[in-house]
């Protein structure tokens, strides 16, 4: 399933052939989240998630992917847009063009780690769980296996 919206200069695409896996690691590399993942690690990460690119032009400025089994459990990770097209909305258009995909109209839960966007994702119905709920397994050295 390859997918393509537009908004003015920018393109959102599921088009796995199109990401800048350059853009997206140096990205990640320093971002709070994902900065002990290995470049191998996160393309292996890419290969088994439905991916959203966000582009100016054919330049790559950000990136979402899912986690999902279409049906229980979608997972939203590691979504940015770069500094230098921030203060757009265009943050706001990629997640609300993930959620709204109609593949995962039928996903009963949403999950996702955030530890500065809450104010975003509330936009998209997403909200802290209850306690007690949910609980997770963290292996802080799997990044450097």
């Amino acid at each position: 399933m390859i997918r393509e919206w537009h908004r003015g200069e920018y393109t959102i695409s599921t088009d796995p052939a199109r990401l800048d896996y350059d853009v997206i690691c140096a990205f990640l590399k320093t971002s709070y989240w994902a900065n002990d993942r290995s470049e191998e690690r996160i393309r292996r990460s890419i290969g088994q998630s439905l991916v959203f690119g966000l582009y100016h032009g054919d330049s790559q400025v950000g990136f979402a992917r899912v986690l999902t089994d279409y049906v229980v459990m979608a997972f939203l990770a590691d979504v940015f847009v770069i500094d230098s097209h921030s203060g757009q909305g265009l943050g706001v258009w990629l997640v609300e063009t993930v959620t709204t995909l109609p593949e995962l109209q039928a996903v009963r839960r949403w999950l996702l780690g955030t530890a500065d966007a809450h104010e975003l994702y509330r936009k998209f119905g997403f909200q802290e769980p209850k306690p007690g709920r949910l609980m997770e397994k963290l292996d802080l050295d799997s990044d450097r296996r």
